[in-house]
């Protein structure tokens, strides 16, 4: 085996953002682009030299051409053991379950979440430490400085490895274990949930349910887990085949792209439960019959009734939630006297809470959530959680939830994406809105006097570490809210995230539209933020 050293020069563009660092297809196959970044996570982690490294993804186009090439650098580079999912495959959370269970030094996870795939679609590539979970901005930032000063990078001059066969291979000092992707997670979900039970609800005949793996990396983990071990009926999971170019489709369990099961978990011939997952399988929608439960409530109901599920029967320790997320899960955290965090928005902000104990569950607005198994959010399992829930309380969907909200009170919530805006006009907006900031507590916008507004920072409880300009807040005395932000997980232009929250804790306002109930709000966020007239844009690209 003879070891390279190839010559470059450093690129510009590679500081990862909130889930590493995502381009176009054609971005990644520049020549050296790929390599320089992979060096550069080389060089910054010593600790995988001699050590165990854990790679996958979520089989997009340029997967496999990918992981030979992080092969022939990790060889080069000192790695002791390299563990890869069979196909290339690692669902995003399956691949923090394995770094964790193997205590692997780290892992390379090879996705762009739920972004399009295909020769012009993206591809992305995030590091994830020791914890599992995806590194904290400390790393990234290293990361991102040896990518400005990275003049060469290290292979070594090999054939390609057959990535379908399972079992051992040997390259150099270096030992590479093809492992079955799903195996290791299943067992864990079989600890974390009653399955006796919830076979009990689909032996019975009466329990129909879809699952939407969109032609992502999720297929074989729910043909395994739900159709196999749980004995849902063959046909339950669609879509269920990993494609290259996820099948011409979004990834994106929302409204808009898992059309499919919206359609079929409607009216009296629909189904009882609905769910989908994303590209690469850490983000879920949440179905029942004429009902869409949004991610917010999905976590505060799932806190509310985490004591009823087998994993976490002695309760839980805390709650955190991205800052844009609704604020329903704080009332469940104040009702069980548990303490409730507020992050930025990324899964990485939740990692040391996690790591210190502080929370048990945890949950984004933008369709994640998930617990302390493992150290990302989790689709599957939420799907899991769900099922475990419905079977135990032998409710329908909407009946939970609706139950929940007499409790606790409804958190009427909606976002608005404009996607693909010109990156300049869109940090102008932001700016335009950080200065109207100290001006507006006290005044009345269309009925809604403000109460607070702000630019949100946050200073972690565990490390002290502080991150700025984190998404504009204003807060209104009724309890509603709009929350502005710029995403980081497009590869084109910006997108702009408006986020609504409006809380009513009358009943018999609960069966409103949430359209209806935010009307109002929308035209105070779109006139105040002067969207129409700053980005050209009369409507948004997406609503949730």
């Amino acid at each position: 085996m003879k070891s390279i050293l190839s010559s470059s020069q450093p690129f510009n563009d590679q500081r990862p953002g909130t889930s590493g660092l995502r381009k176009k297809v054609r971005d990644f196959q520049v020549p050296h682009y790929l390599e320089n970044f992979l060096q550069a996570i080389f060089d910054s982690q010593p600790v995988l030299r001699g050590g165990t490294l854990v790679v996958g993804g979520d089989g997009r186009y340029y997967n496999r051409d990918a992981i030979q090439i992080i092969i022939r650098m990790a060889a080069a580079n000192g790695i002791s053991t390299l563990i890869v999912g069979l196909g290339g495959l690692l669902s995003t959370p399956a691949a923090s379950c394995i770094i964790r269970k193997y205590q692997a030094n780290g892992g390379i996870i090879l996705s762009a979440s739920h972004n399009p795939g295909g020769p012009e679609g993206d591809f992305g590539i995030k590091y994830n430490t020791a914890n599992g979970g995806p590194a904290p901005e400390a790393i990234t930032e290293l990361i991102y400085a040896y990518t400005r000063t990275v003049d060469c990078y290290r292979s070594v001059d090999s054939d390609s490895i057959n990535l379908d066969i399972a079992g051992e291979h040997r390259l150099g000092e270096m030992c590479i274990k093809l492992i079955d992707p799903v195996a290791d997670y299943a067992e864990l979900m079989s600890e974390l949930f009653d399955f006796k039970l919830i076979r009990k609800l689909f032996a019975g005949g009466n329990f129909r349910m879809l699952f939407d793996a969109m032609h992502a990396v999720t297929g074989p983990y729910a043909h395994q887990i739900l159709e196999a071990q749980l004995g849902a009926p063959a046909g339950t999971v669609i879509n269920g085949k990993p494609k290259e170019d996820f099948g011409g489709g979004h990834p994106d369990p929302n409204l808009v792209h898992a059309h499919e099961i919206v359609a079929r978990s409607t009216g009296v011939d629909g189904v009882d439960f609905a769910a989908a997952s994303d590209g690469d399988g850490d983000r879920n929608m949440i179905l029942g019959r004429d009902f869409f439960v949004t991610p917010s409530d999905s976590l505060a109901v799932m806190a509310a009734n985490a004591h009823l599920i087998k994993g976490y029967r002695e309760g839980i320790r805390g709650v955190a939630r991205s800052m844009p997320t609704s604020q329903a899960v704080d009332r469940v955290a104040e009702h069980l006297g548990i303490s409730c965090y507020e992050t930025p928005t990324g899964w990485k902000f939740f990692g040391n809470l996690l790591d210190d104990g502080r929370i048990t569950l945890c949950g984004e607005e933008s369709f994640g959530s998930g617990s302390d198994h493992v150290q990302e959010k989790d689709g599957l399992w939420a799907v899991l959680f769900w099922l475990n829930l419905l079977a135990v309380r032998r409710q329908s969907v909407a009946e939970i939830v609706t139950e929940h909200w007499r409790t606790y009170g409804r958190n009427f919530y909606t976002r608005y994406d404009y996607e693909e805006i010109e990156s300049e006009a869109a940090e102008i907006l932001m700016d335009r809105l950080r200065d109207r900031l100290p001006n507006l507590p006290g005044k009345s916008l269309r009925g809604h006097k403000v109460e607070y507004a702000d630019d949100f920072s946050y200073t972690d409880p565990v490390d002290g570490s502080t991150s700025e300009k984190q998404g504009i807040r204003i807060g209104f005395k009724d309890g509603s809210r709009i929350v502005y932000r710029l995403s980081g997980t497009g590869t084109q232009g910006a997108t702009l995230r408006v986020y609504l929250e409006a809380y009513e804790a009358d009943l018999a306002k609960h069966k409103k539209e949430t359209a209806e109930v935010m009307g109002p709000l929308i035209k105070v966020a779109t006139k105040l933020a002067k969207i129409k007239a700053r980005t050209g844009r009369r409507a948004p690209t997406v609503i949730t």
